[in-house]
C-alpha cells in the first residue's frame, strides 16, 4: 500500500533543469520531507545547528579559528564537486532535503557537516597541544569517532545510496564502506597538516601560540583556499601505501586496512601524549566543567543518531529522488585509481545500478511495489527493516560511550580553551611581530 508522499512512484529517465537558477539550488517543502522521510529532517536540522554552533564558536574565540571554520566549508564544496562530477569516484547520492544544491546532488547540510566533523575534532584536539603532525593525526581518529554513528545510521535510513559494485567500496560495516571511514581519517588528518603548514609557510606566527592570526587577512585566506584545495589530494595519496597496496594489489580486506592505519595513528598520537607539555593538562586551581559550543554541538550529534537507532523504523523512510541509474546488468565500466598511476591497471564495475540483481539490503521497491523502469535515475527508494534493532542499539551505544570518554579526557581532563591574543593584545599578529614569551599560554574559560 502506497504511503501520501509528494512523488512517491515517478520515474524520470533524463531528468531536467528548467535553468541554472533551478540546477543551483531546490527548495522542497519540508511537510512533505516529514512525511517521507522524518530522520533525515531532524538530521538536516540538527548538522546546519551545529554547523552553526562551531561558526559560533570560532567567532567567540577568534584568531585562525575563525579561518579554521571557514576553511571547512571551502574543503567540503571541493570534495564534494569533486566527487560529484569524476566519474571514477562518483559512487554515492544524497537524497532530497529541504534545500539541495547542484543539480540536485549536494544537500546544503552536507556542507556543515565539514565543520560538525573537523571544525569540532581540531577544538578538541588543539586542547592537547599536540605537534604538528601528531596533531593532525589525532584529529583524523577525532573525525572517525564523529563520523561512525552517522554513516551507520544514515545509511540505514537512506539518507543516501552507496554505488552497488564499485569494488572500492564494496567491503561494508553495516552497509557502510570501511573506506568511508579510511577516508574521513586521511582527509582530515591532510586537512590539518595543510590547514598548518602553508601558514608556516606565507604568515607570520606566534612561536608559542598557532592559533593568533596574521595580521593581514589577504594570508590567511590563501592559505585557507590552498588548505580547501590541498586537503583532498593529500588524503587520496594516503590511501596508497596501505589500501591501494594491501587490498588491491595484495588482496587484503578492507577492514585489515583500516585498522592498519586507525592503529599507526592512535599509536604515533598517542607516543606523543605520553610526554605532555605543562600546558596540555588542566589546572587544578581552575574548574574545568563548563558547556561552551562545541560541547553543545557533540551532545546534539550523538543523540540524534542513538535516538534513531532506539526509537528509528527505518522500513517507514521513503527517498524520491536522485538515486544510481538503473540499467543494463552486463554493462561495465573502467575505474582508475592512485593504482592506475603506478600500474596502469584498472578496476571494472558495473556502469548502472541492476534492479533485478543488486546487494544494498538496506533499501528496497517494496513501498511502490515495482522494479524502476530501464533508464530511470529519479525514483523511488524504501528502506528496510532492522535486521537486528538491539544490535544497531548496542553498536551505536557503545560508539557514544567512547565518544563520551574520547572527548570528555580532551575537553575537560587536558588543557584550556586557546587564547588568540599576542602578547600586545591584539587577535592578530603583523609581520615581523613575533611572541616569545611563555604567558602566551593564558587560559579563556567562556
Amino acid at each position: 500500500m502506497k504511503r501520501e508522499v509528494l512523488g512517491i512512484g515517478e520515474e524520470i529517465t533524463d531528468y531536467k533543469f528548467n535553468g541554472i537558477l533551478d540546477w543551483l539550488i531546490t527548495i522542497n517543502d519540508p511537510r512533505e520531507l516529514w512525511k517521507a522521510q522524518p530522520a533525515y529532517l531532524i538530521s538536516e536540522f540538527v548538522y546546519i545547528t551545529v554547523g552553526f554552533l562551531t561558526f559560533l564558536h570560532s567567532r567567540r574565540v577568534g584568531g585562525r579559528f575563525k579561518w579554521l571554520w571557514l576553511t571547512c566549508i571551502m574543503h567540503g564544496f571541493f570534495v564534494e564537486n569533486m566527487t560529484f562530477w569524476n566519474k571514477d569516484i562518483n559512487n554515492f547520492w544524497h537524497s532530497q532535503t529541504t534545500i539541495v544544491l547542484l543539480g540536485r546532488r549536494l544537500p546544503l547540510h552536507i556542507i556543515f557537516l565539514y565543520p560538525t566533523f573537523i571544525y569540532t575534532a581540531s577544538a578538541c584536539v588543539s586542547r592537547l597541544r599536540l605537534s604538528l603532525v601528531q596533531q593532525a593525526l589525532a584529529t583524523g581518529l577525532s573525525v572517525v569517532l564523529i563520523d561512525i554513528p552517522y554513516d551507520i545510521m544514515a545509511v540505514k535510513f537512506v539518507h543516501w545510496t552507496w554505488h552497488d559494485t564499485d569494488p572500492n567500496i564494496y567491503d561494508r560495516h553495516y552497509w557502510v564502506p570501511f573506506t568511508s571511514y579510511y577516508f574521513h581519517a586521511t582527509f582530515a588528518c591532510s586537512f590539518t597538516l595543510a590547514f598548518n603548514l602553508w601558514r608556516r609557510l606565507f604568515c607570520e606566527n606566534d612561536p608559542n601560540n598557532p592559533w593568533v592570526e596574521d595580521k593581514r587577512p589577504s594570508r590567511e585566506f590563501l592559505c585557507s583556499v590552498l588548505t580547501a584545495v590541498s586537503g583532498m589530494p593529500g588524503g587520496v595519496i594516503q590511501f596508497l601505501p596501505i589500501y591501494h597496496l594491501f587490498h588491491d594489489y595484495l588482496g587484503i580486506h578492507t577492514e585489515n586496512c583500516v585498522i592498519t592505519l586507525v592503529l599507526i595513528y592512535f599509536l604515533v598520537a598517542w607516543r606523543m601524549d605520553r610526554n605532555p607539555r605543562q600546558d596540555s593538562r588542566p589546572v587544578k586551581s581552575q574548574s574545568t566543567f563548563y558547556i561552551n559550543e562545541v560541547i553543545i554541538g557533540l551532545i546534539l550529534h550523538y543523540s540524534v543518531y542513538l535516538g534513531m537507532a532506539v526509537f528509528g523504523d527505518p522500513e517507514y523512510e521513503i527517498a524520491v529522488g536522485l538515486h544510481e541509474k538503473i540499467g543494463p546488468c552486463n554493462e561495465m565500466q573502467e575505474q582508475k585509481t592512485m593504482l592506475t598511476l603506478i600500474t596502469g591497471e584498472t578496476a571494472k564495475r558495473r556502469k548502472y545500478l541492476c534492479a533485478e540483481d543488486y546487494d544494498e539490503k538496506y533499501f528496497d521497491f517494496r513501498c511502490v511495489d515495482k522494479v524502476p523502469k530501464q533508464g530511470s535515475e529519479w525514483y523511488t527508494i524504501c528502506g528496510t527493516p532492522y535486521p537486528n534493532k538491539a544490535e544497531y542499539v548496542q553498536v551505536i551505544g557503545l560508539i557514544c560511550f567512547v565518544a563520551f570518554m574520547f572527548f570528555r579526557t580532551m575537553l575537560f581532563s587536558s588543557g584550556d580553551e586557546w587564547t588568540t591574543e599576542s602578547e600586545k593584545g591584539s587577535k592578530r599578529l603583523g609581520p615581523g611581530k613575533k611572541s616569545s614569551k611563555k604567558s602566551n599560554f593564558k587560559s579563556k574559560h567562556n
